[in-house]
């Protein structure tokens, strides 16, 4: 099998180099283009990027030079798919140059997933959303366009998902404790975050509302949000990596706390019956223990090892006794990789695996 020649946007940063320590040694992508702010151009990697992983740069990745964003360097450097980590500021405008190129474009930005022909895929989840690409290149786009959802959907969507498939949802509510690297490494400040929570990220409960309708939804030639009522609070905490979430939710059908462990146990999705190089198996982990899951222990979850980190961890499932049909969770998902750069190659595993691209 050729490999396909894939570029990162923003590689430097934290989930730039997720993707770069993700793509070593990938059997169906090889990484030839690395680009980041005109500050990095022209430099080796090695001095572009503070890296910040617990695993060591790659080799070959540390000695190849960065280019400047531009489509013109992207096709001298043979790429046909682009990866996206770049600042919200500068997403919008260089997503869609490459995607006037004629490149396969996969986002973990927020710039482009509310657009009305551009979907928000988890591949578990939604694969259907792909479809959308084909209205995409009816409306004349040379390229094509899919972005992943934000790092705390990411872990939401996919245990609601198989809920959703079984009972019905009705209403969720969900509270979070975000681990400081979804700030960037520059993010938070640490006399802001040490013996401290900070109850505000900046439009995040919005998009976790927005995202959840649009990802659960169906897509019939346009995108229909779910019936379901949606609300979020969202905080920062002291956690390196690994967000943490406390879900609430209202069933159409009734369900016990077992019932409903079990239908997330079973749950499979497309990529997991293609047996894709980075799809987790299983997607969800239940635990069984009072206190678990718990981010130091469970954020690298996931098997095979090019799977570590993308599977979903639910405990502490239980009724909730004022809600009628009412049942409250605890999911954890790593942000940086299930909620960004692992879900971003996930798609386009897919999306190669259905002759996409």
């Amino acid at each position: 099998m050729d490999k396909v020649r894939v570029g990162v946007l923003g590689s430097t940063g934290s989930v730039g180099q997720r993707y770069v320590n993700m793509l070593r040694d990938h059997p169906w992508f090889e990484l030839t283009a690395l680009s980041a702010s005109a500050s990095s151009v022209g430099k080796r990697y090695r001095d572009a990027s503070k890296w910040v992983l617990d695993t060591g740069m790659p080799e070959w990745a540390a000695d190849m030079t960065v280019i400047a964003a531009d489509p013109k360097e992207f096709k001298k450097a043979g790429v046909e798919l682009v990866f996206s980590a770049l600042p919200s500021e500068v997403a919008k405008a260089v997503e869609s140059e490459m995607v006037d190129a004629g490149f396969a474009v996969v986002a973990d930005t927020s710039a482009h997933r509310m657009d009305p022909d551009v979907p928000i895929v988890i591949p578990e989840v939604n694969s259907q959303h792909l479809d959308a690409i084909e209205g995409q290149r009816k409306r004349g786009k040379r390229g094509l366009i899919v972005t992943g959802p934000n790092c705390t959907t990411s872990g939401l969507a996919m245990s609601l998902k198989p809920v959703q498939i079984s009972y019905g949802l009705k209403t969720v509510l969900v509270s979070t404790m975000q681990a400081l690297s979804g700030a960037g490494f520059f993010g938070v400040p640490s006399m802001a975050i040490v013996d401290n929570l900070v109850p505000y990220i900046k439009n995040e409960e919005e998009k976790v509302q927005q995202e959840v309708l649009k990802i659960l939804g169906d897509y019939e030639g346009g995108f229909k949000q779910a019936r379901i009522r949606v609300g979020a609070s969202c905080q920062r905490v002291c956690v390196l990596d690994g967000h943490t979430e406390a879900v609430f939710m209202v069933t159409e059908k009734a369900a016990s706390p077992e019932e409903v462990a079990r239908c997330m146990e079973k749950f499979e999705g497309e990529p997991q019956r293609l047996r894709l190089p980075s799809a987790p198996m299983p997607p969800i982990i239940v635990r069984k223990e009072p206190d678990r899951p718990q981010p130091r222990l469970d954020r690298m979850a996931g098997s095979p090892e090019r799977a570590r980190g993308m599977a979903t961890v639910v405990g502490r499932i239980r009724r909730e006794e004022a809600l009628e049909n009412g049942i409250k969770y605890v999911l954890l998902s790593h942000n940086t990789i299930r909620g960004a750069a692992g879900n971003a190659i996930l798609i386009a595993e897919l999306l190669k695996a259905k002759d996409m691209i």
